[in-house]
């Protein structure tokens, strides 16, 4: 697991910086610089784009994690990395078409109850374009076990672009509309340092021939292309339902609630960069006690530590609120928690779905991903109109807490591994202890102190727990070598 702290220390420190500084764009500069309508709008495009993506990049990243280490020489992998590249055209070429043909009908649809959308439709399609191919690359560079810098790129470099911008608006440098294209523009500034990353990584021969398996790639790249579309639906259906049932500012409060929920997935963002080529190695290698070590440690290391991020946010979500100049984002409070656990169930599934996604029974992702986003769907058609932000929240809960059951059980039947073990009983139930003492405790409007109070006392008698308890080697590892430093 060495190789996998060193480089999650790293992009943890590195979306931490990414989320504090997402955090000024959401929680003060959006609001004050752009307004919820248009803050709201930057929601949709974004989240329409995402939608998108995975029909754009046609599975082409996964296929590069799956594929790259089954090679034996340099040759074979040159001609694997030559072909693979062109894979997201297959998709990118008809899609261009259909929208230039298909432009107006497209905007009026996605405008009914929004009309400012009709204006940003290629938006959509060109960020989509650009992050599907800066996927592509950062894969590139993962299979290099490189995965530090192309975070760097994909957390902190679109939102400090934002935040440059967001300034230039404040500045009178830009128009609040042309802050959405100069936008567009940064995402494809970002794909291009990417790609000569990568290709200093590894720079192939390029051959005009393709892999003697090609059949076999089209075909894993296809059925995760299908799954990936259909789980994109989970991630970002609820930011495209919202606009369709609510005013286009709900859209905006629920957004920043999930981002301040997103944080408990931090962990898990930062440790799959490294594990999942790690876990497409040893299938490939079939070191299924390896699979296992790194399905059982990865699991119970991010309950941890996404734990610990869990109380922060939850334990502080109302007086953080409340330091916020605009009272209305408040109303989305109950969402945090709610998307919040369901991260934390994510989170205790570890390597998990990258074991599922690269197999050999990986087609089963496709129907799990196709049930999760009918459910989703559905769940979101009735309780967006009964619970409004928060039944779009409970929408995920739900679906996330049935399906990664059901994949675990699925995992246990075919590798007979599991992830849980006593002592994944045990942080739960100090999770949950902790957070319902602590919730009882405030400090009568002085919301400042009563999050630094409340941070520093629940982070110093966690920690004090998960070391006493010696749940984890590796973290009471990384624990002694951090006391260490200051000579405790």
């Amino acid at each position: 697991m060495g190789i996998v702290l060193n480089q999650s220390y790293k992009n943890i420190i590195i979306i931490i910086i990414a989320i504090m500084i997402g955090g000024f764009n959401t929680l003060f500069f959006y609001p004050a610089f752009l307004q919820a309508e248009y803050y709201g709008l930057v929601i949709f495009l974004l989240a329409t784009s995402n939608l998108l993506m995975p029909l754009v990049s046609f599975g082409s990243q996964h296929t590069i994690i799956k594929y790259f280490s089954s090679y034996e020489n340099k040759v074979e992998k040159d001609v694997f990395m030559s072909s693979v590249i062109f894979i997201p055209l297959l998709t990118i070429i008809p899609i261009s078409i259909l929208v230039v043909q298909f432009h107006d009908t497209i905007g009026s649809f996605l405008s009914v109850q929004n009309p400012i959308i009709d204006s940003y439709v290629w938006v959509i399609f060109l960020v989509a374009f650009a992050t599907s191919y800066f996927e592509v690359f950062y894969s590139w560079s993962r299979v290099q076990l490189k995965a530090v810098f192309g975070n760097f790129l994909k957390e902190i470099f679109p939102r400090l672009s934002i935040l440059i911008l967001l300034t230039l608006v404040y500045l009178g440098q830009i128009t609040k509309e042309n802050f959405i294209w100069w936008l567009t523009g940064f995402y494809y500034l970002r794909l291009l340092i990417m790609m000569i990353y990568s290709f200093y990584l590894y720079l192939p021969k390029f051959y005009f021939s393709i892999p003697n398996n090609i059949g076999e790639i089209l075909t894993y790249s296809l059925f995760i292309f299908l799954a990936g579309s259909a789980a994109s639906i989970l991630i970002d259906i609820d930011k495209f339902m919202i606009p369709q049932k609510e005013v286009i500012s709900q859209t905006a409060f629920y957004a920043v609630a999930v981002f301040i929920a997103t944080v408990v997935e931090i962990p898990g963002r930062a440790m799959f960069q490294i594990v999942n080529p790690l876990v497409a190695k040893a299938l490939n290698e079939n070191d299924f006690k390896g699979l296992e070590n790194l399905y059982k440690k990865s699991s119970l290391n991010l309950i941890i530590v996404s734990g610990l991020f869990f109380l922060l946010i939850n334990l502080n979500v109302n007086p953080f609120y409340n330091l916020i100049l605009d009272s209305s984002y408040s109303t989305a409070v109950l969402v945090v928690l709610i998307i919040s656990v369901s991260k934390l169930i994510l989170m205790s599934f570890g390597c998990g779905p990258a074991i599922l996604a690269t197999a050999k029974f990986y087609k089963i992702t496709l129907p799990f991903s196709l049930l999760m986003a009918f459910s989703v769907y559905f769940l979101n058609d009735k309780l967006i109109d009964l619970y409004s932000i928060n039944g779009a929240a409970l929408s995920t809960l739900i679906v996330i807490f049935v399906f990664t059951f059901l994949k675990v059980i699925y995992l246990k039947y075919k590798l007979k591994i599991q992830p849980y073990s006593l002592s994944t009983l045990k942080v739960f139930v100090l999770i949950a202890v902790l957070f319902f003492i602590t919730d009882l405790v405030n400090f009568n409007k002085n919301y400042m102190v009563e999050i630094i109070v409340k941070s520093v006392a629940v982070s110093t008698v966690y920690i004090i727990f998960i070391y006493k308890m010696g749940i984890s080697n590796e973290i009471n590892s990384v624990i002694k070598k951090t006391l260490s430093k200051f000579s405790f």
